[in-house]
């Protein structure tokens, strides 16, 4: 069974072989009220290590969430499960710190407001909910902001080694390869490491490394910050932020001649159009796709469809049944069995 590196219980003890301190964190202090900062700064780096996301609502306890679990965290900086002594965000608390996370220029995230996020510096991606504003029936903004969801943004590095054996051809090619995942079970993770290693070379495996596309869509993969990529993706990678899927990566077969293509989250119909494009133009694929197993996904049209059609030569299946990143099975789907050495009990 191989899992990723997990962190331990919300209280206690990180379960990380090390706590790096709070550098890593400096662009999230940066990004919220000083009050606010206190709080998060009075956490220890083991603490900090085992939360995925803070949540701010106005007029709600200050949650952060992690390990599968939520607590609270209280004005002197602790982590407590008694939500009496939960500090209260404020009005005044979310609104300062979506001030701070878009240097007081609300006009230069419209954009990704469309979206319901932002993207923060250092990769972290922070959720927003408030006043919906329209336009023709489309999202134009969000406004009278109550809520920010700061999703903590981990590089899992090497996470994807003990399946880069199975996902490269002897010639040194890539199989098109699909991972399957219920949400939060690590596969965007595990993709961002694959495009890694891809683009940088596996000395151990004698792949030299190739030219890899990436369209990220919801800015998830490389996180990029004002167009530049703030995870680890590799030195061949070339990245189309905020696209839509089906669009870039005809942008990137047309200019940057990719060896692999690789995308987070596939399901439109347009997208199975330039999927097919892209392999007939001799493109390899790697994408992720929710689901819980491979007979979940098969009845996805999109994604069935392309399944159906033979597209896919690997399957990957996520689960969190060992923390986030349990490696259910392999699949070898051009020969519909599974590759020895990944599932079981």
């Amino acid at each position: 069974m191989y899992t990723y590196e997990k962190p331990g219980p919300m209280e206690g003890a990180c379960g990380m072989k090390e706590c790096r301190g709070y550098e890593k964190y400096k662009s999230i202090f940066d990004s919220v009220p000083l009050n606010i900062r206190k709080m998060i700064a009075g956490l220890s780096p083991g603490e900090l290590e085992c939360i995925e996301e803070f949540r701010l609502k106005a007029g709600a306890p200050f949650i952060i969430y992690g390990s599968g679990d939520s607590a609270y965290i209280t004005g002197d900086g602790r982590i407590s499960s008694n939500k009496a002594r939960a500090y209260i965000i404020s009005a005044e608390d979310t609104a300062k710190a979506l001030q701070l996370m878009c240097d007081c220029s609300i006009y230069s995230i419209e954009d990704e407001l469309r979206n319901g996020y932002i993207t923060i510096r250092g990769g972290h991606r922070v959720g927003v909910v408030g006043k919906v504003v329209t336009e023709g029936g489309r999202v134009k903004t969000i406004k009278d902001i109550s809520g920010l969801n700061i999703r903590i943004s981990r590089q899992v590095i090497g996470c994807s080694s003990a399946l880069l054996p199975s996902l490269i051809r002897g010639t040194g090619s890539v199989y098109n390869t699909l991972i399957i995942s219920p949400p939060q079970c690590g596969k965007t993770t595990l993709l961002r490491d694959i495009i890694r290693q891809l683009s940088d070379g596996i000395p151990s495996l004698g792949f030299k490394g190739v030219k890899v596309g990436v369209v990220d869509e919801r800015s998830e993969l490389a996180g990029c910050y004002r167009g530049i990529p703030q995870n680890r993706i590799g030195i061949r990678t070339d990245v189309l932020d905020a696209c839509p899927k089906a669009q870039g990566m005809m942008m990137l077969i047309r200019s940057m001649s990719p060896k692999v293509i690789a995308t987070d989250e596939l399901g439109r119909p347009e997208d199975l159009a330039a999927i097919e494009e892209a392999i007939s133009a001799g493109v390899n694929i790697i994408t992720t796709v929710h689901g819980w197993d491979l007979e979940d996904v098969l009845r996805k049209q999109v994604i069935g469809k392309l399944m159906r059609n033979g597209i896919f030569e690997r399957v990957i299946v996520l689960s969190r049944r060992k923390g986030p990143g349990t490696v259910e099975e392999v699949m070898d789907a051009s020969k519909g069995k599974k590759i020895s050495g990944f599932g079981g009990a």
